[in-house]
């Protein structure tokens, strides 16, 4: 469970469930340990109905107590009759269903005993010693309506279910409420922190105009503070990048200028000087042309940095776009004993910016044609894939070279890396290509990632959705 907000829910909601649980038994528990032993408010009044049914039997006779227990059934309708110690009726009546075993479970000590079968009616008896010194017992079969079942105690028959009938009755509307309660307390809590997080996945998505809403930030909180410390690191951090950005375009569109006036001395230097400096001279035309190439590299670089807004989106046919820059990269290979091959071309569109994609690709498979060894190739293949139900061109670029460093893997993609600097300088390599196309993937919402291939080489793979919706 990975929601804040669930877990704050159930746990606020769990906690109140078992404070009021424990509550309501700690209550019932103490409740009736505290109170002494119950008595059936009937008992009074049918002692008294016995102790007269078996004086009128002693001194009157049968016919006396049958018609004194008549009397009673019209005025209270209980229907009554009188056992000897023996359980045999005495009073000449019918006797109830089940009164005989109740009659057996009165004793001296506990001379009343009650009972409420769910299918019958209640039935009572009282145990009654007569003056002459015999145990006489009144047992009756009592009305329902007027005499409602008590509540069972602790440890009686139907005791659980009735107090947990009774814990839904009472708990219930409160249970209610502490859900209700805890589900705003939880969303009080949880949704600024979403909101915080959604603001912070557009800023790490390159959206550096990203900050916190207003509603957040009017909050006296922790959370107000920690969204006001958020737009302050927010607006420095749009700040050192937009400054960043422009001293990389300005210092790379300043460069060109002496670099041309470089270009011009050079030629009036090649005129002027003898056979013996052509040497010297070809070194810094090649160093020329190389500061020249990463001073390109570096406004592109800017230019992808400032993302792709107002730039055309066009469907791009990403099977000619990778056959085309694999014959020209093969071409140029070609003059230092390599090659470049497509494997597999799958038919695939991608809406982008073309400039971007292609130089992106382009970036890759003339990064590998430098570092494959002599005499080998560089395999490009293009596949259609579908993961979680949308559809992705995989573009797979492999060379035959020395391969990375593990722990350099990620690093390649960061400007000015580079893995050793001897060979990065024999192959021309700058540093920035890679970097390029990874800022230009990403814009286009794709992946991209380097491997090891496992008989040697390197293998660069560029994911890029089928169907790109455009920026906001």
């Amino acid at each position: 469970m990975r929601s804040l907000f669930l877990k704050i829910l159930l746990w606020f909601g769990l906690a109140m469930v078992l404070v009021n649980v424990a509550s309501f038994v700690t209550g019932i528990v103490t409740e009736r340990r505290s109170q002494p032993q119950r008595q059936n408010p009937m008992a009074p009044m049918f002692g008294v109905y016995a102790e007269t049914a078996v004086e009128i039997f002693e001194r009157d006779g049968k016919p006396a107590l049958a018609s004194y227990l008549e009397r009673v059934e019209s005025v209270s309708h209980i229907n009554a009759v009188l056992l000897d110690e023996r359980g045999e009726d005495v009073s000449g009546r019918k006797v109830p269903a089940g009164a005989n075993d109740l009659a057996k479970r009165a004793t001296e000590n506990a001379p009343f005993v009650f009972d409420y079968p769910t299918q019958h009616q209640p039935l009572a008896a009282q145990l009654v010693r007569s003056p002459r010194g015999s145990l006489y017992t009144l047992a009756a079969e009592l009305p329902r309506p007027e005499f409602p079942r008590p509540p069972p105690r602790l440890g009686e028959p139907e005791s659980f279910m009735f107090h947990l009938r009774l814990l839904g009755q009472h708990l219930l509307p409160i249970l209610l409420v502490a859900v209700l309660f805890c589900y705003f307390l939880a969303r009080y809590l949880a949704t600024p922190i979403v909101k915080l997080r959604d603001t912070t996945q557009e800023l790490a998505d390159g959206n550096l105009t990203a900050r916190v809403d207003s509603s957040l930030l009017r909050r006296s909180d922790e959370i107000g503070n920690l969204g006001r410390d958020f737009n302050l690191m927010a607006s420095r951090i749009e700040s050192l990048v937009e400054a960043q950005r422009r001293l990389l375009g300005d210092i790379s569109h300043e460069l060109r200028s002496p670099l041309a006036r470089q270009g011009v001395a050079l030629g009036l230097a090649r005129r002027r000087a003898g056979p013996e400096a052509n040497t010297a001279l070809d070194r810094i035309e090649r160093e020329a042309e190389r500061i020249n190439e990463m001073i390109g590299q570096l406004l592109v670089l800017s230019r992808v940095e400032s993302g792709t807004d107002g730039l055309n989106r066009v469907e791009i046919d990403l099977c000619a776009l990778v056959q085309e820059v694999a014959d020209d990269a093969d071409f140029e290979a070609r003059n230092r004993e390599r090659s470049v091959r497509v494997i597999k071309c799958e038919a695939c569109n991608a809406t982008g910016v073309f400039e971007l994609v292609r130089s992106g690709v382009e970036n890759v498979v003339r990064n590998a044609a430098r570092h494959t060894a002599q005499g080998t190739e560089v395999e490009i293949a293009l596949r259609c894939e579908e993961t979680d139900g949308r559809r992705y061109a995989l573009i797979s670029v492999r060379d035959h070279g020395a391969g990375v460093p593990e722990e350099a893997l990620e690093e390649i993609f960061r400007p000015f890396y580079r893995v050793e600097d001897a060979r990065d300088r024999q192959t021309g390599g700058t540093g920035l290509g890679l970097a390029i196309t990874a800022r230009a993937v990403r814009l286009h919402s794709g992946t991209i990632k380097a491997a090891n291939a496992p008989d040697g080489g390197l293998v660069v793979e560029i994911r890029l959705p089928t169907r790109l919706l455009s920026k906001k």
